[in-house]
């Protein structure tokens, strides 16, 4: 069944206000370059991606954008931790997809498409625009043999 833009729920859904409102200002602290508006938007975004990725089965990886929220809330231990547990069942770490230098396969990266679609399936909403200022994720939840997939 697809969902109709005002049926799907927004990713800050899935965490207290405390802690969407401490997330959105340690990033507009951490990134004062952005508009003000930006913190929140990431957020939300971030945690949607994360509902996501925790009944996605293949990699998917974020936004460079959202990938700022994903990096505030790893950082907050605790909270991700038990976040992670709660709304997956497991951890769900973060894997840079491997530069140049490392001594192993370069893998494409993951099409934000991929992600957009994993989002919307997963019954979140997307804000666009912070998905379209690239076609190709740079990091993902997991890469090649990831085990931390829901189906690996």
């Amino acid at each position: 069944m697809l969902l109709t833009t005002s049926q799907r729920s927004p990713g800050r859904a899935l965490v207290s206000d405390e802690l969407f409102a401490r997330l959105s200002a340690r990033i507009a602290h951490d990134h004062p370059e952005l508009s003000p508006d930006l913190p929140p938007r990431i957020v939300d975004q971030a945690l949607a991606f994360l509902g996501a990725c925790a009944v996605t089965a293949e990699p998917i990886g974020p936004s460079t954008m959202v990938d700022i929220g994903w990096h505030t809330f790893i950082l907050h231990t605790h909270d991700y931790a038990e976040f992670c547990h709660r709304i997956a069942g497991r951890f769900i770490h973060h894997e840079p997809e491997p530069t140049p230098d490392d001594d192993v396969p370069q893998p494409i990266g993951t099409p934000i498409s991929r992600t957009v679609d994993a989002i919307r399936a997963a019954g979140f909403t997307v804000d666009a625009a912070l998905w379209t200022n690239e076609g190709v994720a740079e990091c993902t939840q997991c890469h090649a043999g990831c085990t931390d997939s829901p189906t690996g």
